[in-house]
């Protein structure tokens, strides 16, 4: 357990001499989905990953507090100055704050389908707003399970993926309620002058797939990977598209070649 101001986040470090590489999970999960990617990583970095708080291990926050400012402070308990960061979705967000906020401690990025702070996107559909609403208000957990299914988790459940969204329900009151949003980074990504590539599965949600689209095009130089019949999960669905394109990314392997 790491102490993150007045709370605390679980992390786990691999240990090891080799390349530092960081791991940042989604919001519609916790740091298990890098579970299929861990022991290959592992075996030629040092890797880390840790839950945000109040997501997987992570106890409940107590305090408002910022992703990057928990990304801090988990780096510097462990001493880490420069790293690889990959993130998903949420993570990915946070990970290009990081580039855009200390770009001298990020040798690449590597982003899986991710967010980005600062973007407004539209807005939900009524209809799909009223759904969750009444899920909410009649507890119904299952239902909202089932319902981050379809919109998150389109190439179909599996044990893995559904423990992945029911992690995501449990943990989101405590997000609503704790969880500050970290500085617009939308507009700045012209800025960044980081190697980076960035995946995106053609079955993740249309509005997700516009997004990365621009994103890719406003960072130099980024690299864009299209991942057939791949939704909001990427490493529980290609994790050894993902292991390779991480381990590319540390290696220098691949990054010359056309978005």
């Amino acid at each position: 357990m790491v102490p993150v101001g007045a709370d605390k986040v679980w992390a786990e470090d691999s240990g090891g001499d080799g390349p530092v590489v960081v791991l940042q999970h989604p919001g519609i999960g916790d740091s298990r989905i890098w579970d299929p990617v861990w022991p290959a990583l592992t075996a030629a970095c040092r890797v880390i990953r840790f839950d945000v708080r109040g997501f997987g291990r992570s106890p409940a926050a107590t305090r408002p507090y910022r992703r990057l400012g928990d990304l801090h402070e988990v780096l510097r308990h462990l001493g880490v100055g420069r790293a690889h960061f990959v993130g998903c979705s949420m993570g990915g967000a946070t990970s290009i704050d990081m580039a855009l906020a200390e770009p001298r401690r990020v040798e690449t990025l590597t982003l899986l389908c991710p967010g980005v702070t600062g973007y407004e996107g539209p807005e939900e559909p009524p209809e799909l707003i009223a759904e969750f609403e009444a899920l909410d208000a009649a507890g119904d957990v299952d239902g909202i399970v089932a319902a981050y299914q379809r919109m998150w988790a389109a190439a179909g459940p599996t044990p893995e993926v559904l423990e992945q969204l029911r992690s995501a329900v449990r943990a989101e009151p405590n997000e609503e309620e704790f969880q500050l949003e970290d500085e617009p980074a939308f507009d700045r990504l012209y800025d960044l002058r980081v190697p980076t590539v960035l995946m995106v599965g053609d079955l993740d949600r249309t509005v997700l797939i516009a997004l990365d689209e621009e994103v890719a095009r406003r960072i130099p130089g980024c690299r864009l990977i299209w991942m057939p019949g791949v939704d909001h999960l990427p490493p529980l669905r290609v994790p050894e598209l993902v292991t390779e394109t991480i381990l590319g990314q540390v290696t220098g392997a691949g990054r010359d070649q056309p978005r």
